[in-house]
């Protein structure tokens, strides 16, 4: 029997863990990860027993954005990455969410884990918005998330550049999350998912609401920018070249 690619573990003291692990596909936006993750936040999000969620990979990865195959299709111009929406899963949940990304966060999925209301690295991980690595422009509210949670300056070398950081580096870059060894990323979610859950659900949605209501209102104009953009870069010859060869 085939293992699911998202698991939802109830730690109990209203606490939900999402584990993203398809070890096949290393975590990339397979069809079955992408579908079971929707699945999992909108179970998370219609049972009022819990207050938070840790969000989290398996092993060396967290998650590590669009696999080969989809990034094709976009290309080709056959579809769009608002198709299945990953990328506001956590800034849309009522609850707040913590990313603990304990492994690799790669383009999109580095995106989707900075989402979340609290974000927890680990120093031997690397993180990367990759896609002009490809030649076509970010995508998955990359433009937005970046300089909301990084700054301006940082958000622009990494999108820019497509360069790859490992935690440790971008922890003396000064990024305002914190930055661990590996082994302790989860017990360092838990027990802030812990000092969460002490307070009453309904304060926590009603705070995290007002919180990220901005956040919520300007997304979607910038993800329609960001499709515009697509709609210029994704479909050259060269883009589909490098994601043939480079991926």
């Amino acid at each position: 029997m085939k293992e699911q690619a998202v698991v939802l573990t109830d730690l109990g003291f209203g606490i939900a863990k999402i584990t993203m692990q398809d070890k096949e596909n290393k975590n990339t936006f397979s069809d079955e990860l992408s579908r079971e993750l929707v699945e999992a936040f909108d179970k998370v999000g219609r049972e009022t027993r819990y207050k938070v969620v840790i969000l989290t990979g398996y092993d060396n990865y967290f998650a590590s954005g669009g696999t080969q195959e989809s990034l094709l299709y976009l290309s080709q111009g056959k579809g769009k990455f608002t198709d299945t929406n990953l990328y506001s899963l956590a800034l849309d949940c009522p609850i707040p969410v913590i990313s603990a990304m304990q492994g690799h966060g790669i383009g999109g999925g580095f995106v989707m884990g900075l989402f979340a209301d609290f974000v927890i690295l680990s120093r031997e991980s690397i993180y990367t918005t990759n896609f002009m690595k490809y030649g076509f422009t970010p995508g998955m509210g990359a433009t937005f998330i970046l300089p909301q949670k990084l700054g301006i300056s940082l958000a622009e070398e990494m999108m820019l550049s497509a360069k790859t950081y490992y935690g440790e580096q971008l922890q003396q870059r000064g990024i305002p999350f914190p930055v661990m060894p590996r082994e302790e990323v989860q017990d360092y979610a838990f027990d802030l998912a812990t000092s969460l859950s002490e307070k009453p659900r309904l304060s926590l949605v009603t705070l995290k609401d007002h919180l990220v209501a901005s956040m919520r209102n300007e997304l979607e104009k910038v993800i329609a920018q960001e499709i515009r953009m697509h709609e210029k870069t994704f479909n050259q010859p060269e883009v589909r070249d490098r994601i043939r060869t480079l991926f």
